[in-house]
């Protein structure tokens, strides 16, 4: 009976119930294998290291197994799945901020002064412009935050997108055009 469930054409809602009702775990290492490569990756993009982003991502394998009930079935698994996997990236950067940033200074100076014509005020302007963003990316809905991410972050392509969303490419352009937009809006607010 198990075996069914590591069949692909098996969603993932149907393996995540049949864990819910049985706590059988491995049925939860069939989700694990299926999004272990996925999560890893999202977790190396925010750390740079793979050595952290692999403890991150047992990290967000625990928090999923605490919040896996709580999945509703509103949206894909995958899309829920991203989402939280973003947002404890997030919260995981936000918290160690200080010491990647203290980490990739010194690394940006020593590029700096190798590789680019840029002044050290043109280098803190450009930080600066950085910062307000992220802080921008933040005020804005994270569905509309994630889009941005993926899109421009990730480098997905607007059929990828519309294929995780299960959107059409013209809904997909209008959804980043607004995220756009409403970005453009709050980064404005944030500089004044």
């Amino acid at each position: 009976m198990k075996n069914t469930y590591r069949d692909k054409t098996v969603s993932d809602e149907v393996v995540i119930n049949a864990y819910l009702t049985t706590l059988d775990a491995s049925l939860f290492k069939i989700i694990h294998e299926r999004y272990e490569y996925f999560i890893f990756n999202k977790c190396l993009n925010f750390t740079k290291s793979s050595q952290e982003a692999e403890d991150v991502c047992q990290d967000i394998f625990l928090k999923l197994v605490l919040k896996l009930s709580t999945f509703n079935g509103n949206s894909k698994f995958s899309t829920w799945l991203y989402a939280l996997t973003f947002n404890h990236c997030v919260n995981h950067y936000n918290r160690n901020k200080h010491i990647n940033f203290e980490t990739n200074f010194f690394s940006m100076d020593q590029i700096i002064d190798k590789e680019l014509p840029l002044s050290k005020d043109e280098h803190y302007l450009d930080f600066i412009k950085l910062e307000k963003l992220s802080i921008a990316m933040n005020k804005i809905p994270s569905l509309e935050k994630d889009l941005l991410v993926m899109k421009y972050y990730n480098f997905k392509s607007i059929k990828e997108l519309g294929s995780f969303y299960n959107l059409g490419e013209s809904a997909v352009k209008m959804r980043l055009k607004r995220a756009k937009d409403k970005l453009l809006v709050v980064y404005n607010r944030v500089n004044s």
